[in-house]
C-alpha cells in the first residue's frame, strides 16, 4: 500500500513559479513509478509528468514540457514538480499518482492517489 499526500498549491500570478511536493509512506515507494495529474473545472483529468522509480527517465505531456520539471527523493519518499512561467491555464487541481510498472501516461494504470492540491494562476 502507499499513500500519497500533495501539498504546496497555491496563488500565482502568471509567470511565476510553485513546487508542489507529493509525501508518500510505505516502504516500497522507490519502486513505483511516480506522475502528476491535473484536472480544470469541467475538464478530464490529464497527464502532466512521470518520473520512474530511479528518477533517471521522466516524461512531460507537450504544454508543459520546458516550464515543468518533475524530481524525486527516494530518501525522502517525496516526488517533485517545480512548476515556472505559469499560465492560467495551468489552473487546476493537481494530483500525485504511483504505479507499480513502467511509465504510463493514462490515469487507468496508476494503483494509488492521492487527494490534489489546487493551483490557482491569475492573469
Amino acid at each position: 500500500q502507499v499513500q500519497l499526500v500533495e501539498s504546496g498549491g497555491g496563488l500565482v500570478q502568471a509567470g511565476g513559479s510553485l513546487r508542489l511536493s507529493c509525501a508518500a509512506s510505505g516502504r516500497t515507494f522507490s519502486s513505483y513509478t511516480t506522475g502528476w495529474f491535473r484536472q480544470a473545472p469541467g475538464k478530464e483529468r490529464e497527464f502532466v509528468a512521470a518520473v520512474s522509480w530511479s528518477g533517471r527517465i521522466t516524461y512531460y505531456a507537450d504544454s508543459v514540457k520546458d516550464r515543468f520539471t518533475i524530481s524525486r527523493d527516494n530518501a525522502k519518499n517525496t516526488v517533485y514538480l517545480q512548476m515556472n512561467s505559469l499560465k492560467p491555464e495551468d489552473t487546476a487541481v493537481y494530483y500525485c499518482a504511483a504505479a507499480d510498472s513502467g511509465i504510463p501516461s493514462t490515469r487507468w494504470e496508476y494503483n494509488y492517489w492521492g487527494q490534489g492540491t489546487q493551483v490557482t494562476v491569475s492573469s
